[in-house]
């Protein structure tokens, strides 16, 4: 027996109607701790709800998140970043030059990619984040001369305000309240002509919210949707999906709910119907 194969049959076990009050105390317990880093609990009505129940905490305003963001994030790609480079440095060629970065921190993306991709000089990435993020982003900015970098804590007003060619979000969608795509899509002024989604918690049952342990004693509610339904959504808005990628570094284990539990995350592209793909190019 596997590995992985004696793992399933342990969680089997624990999941069964006579050890799962034993297990969900215990996970519980795990979870809210500082050994919980990573780790997924509980079902809730909503964003209020997960918030009630979970400690106070700053969520991702910390200075110690955007620390490991700095030292690490900004200076490494990982194997989840390369279908990503792939369709920017695409759109970039097609003439694209303002991107909108939902979630993208204190500038992860555009640092750790342009060691990697020629971005254009007119470039303008604006960033969505919270105030902690945005004030070490702002800092790491004039220090290291980003001037394409600008930033911002309102989403709202960034789309429906600002046009964007490329709309980017690794990792970080899911842990906005009111944002799934397919809403901003509809709300905001001039489309963008590819989206760019990575690390996207999707599977093929009914959409949820559940809580994340997200580490140094923080925690955060986010979606989990339906893969089906979160493409068709944006599909309706015009755009046609170009490519789809398993994020094998991430996945999500929901103590008691094993149905609602599944093995990778996701990375999504698409575009406006009207934009060429590479073979069509000349």
């Amino acid at each position: 027996m596997t590995h992985q194969s004696a793992s399933h049959v342990v969680r089997e076990f624990l999941e069964s109607p006579l050890t799962r009050p034993a297990l969900l105390l215990w996970r519980r317990k795990q979870f809210l701790s500082r050994e919980g880093h990573g780790f997924y609990f509980g079902l809730f009505d909503s964003f209020e709800a997960a918030r009630a129940w979970l400690p106070k905490n700053p969520e991702f305003g910390q200075d110690a998140l955007a620390t490991e963001y700095v030292d690490v994030r900004t200076k490494k790609v990982f194997a989840y970043d390369y279908p990503v480079m792939w369709w920017l440095e695409h759109a970039m060629r097609g003439g694209a030059t303002r991107v909108l970065d939902i979630g993208g921190s204190v500038g992860v993306h555009y640092y750790a990619y342009r060691r990697y991709i020629d971005m254009p000089a007119a470039l303008r990435w604006h960033i969505v984040e919270v105030p902690t993020m945005i004030s070490i982003g702002r800092k790491l900015a004039a220090d290291t001369g980003a001037s394409a970098l600008d930033f911002t804590e309102d989403l709202q007003q960034a789309v429906t305000e600002e046009a964007a060619d490329i709309w980017i979000s690794a990792g970080a969608i899911h842990y906005f309240e009111d944002a799934t795509p397919g809403l901003l899509l509809k709300n905001c002024r001039a489309r963008p002509r590819h989206v760019l989604l990575n690390k996207l918690p999707l599977y093929k049952g009914e959409s949820f919210i559940t809580a994340q342990n997200i580490g140094e004693g923080a925690f955060a509610p986010m979606h989990v949707y339906n893969r089906g339904r979160f493409i068709r959504d944006i599909e309706a808005m015009g755009y046609s999906l170009r490519d789809e990628w398993p994020v094998h570094e991430r996945s999500l284990y929901l103590p008691g709910h094993p149905e609602r539990s599944f093995p990778s995350f996701t990375g999504l592209y698409f575009s406006d119907r009207s934009v060429k793909g590479p073979s069509e190019q000349s």
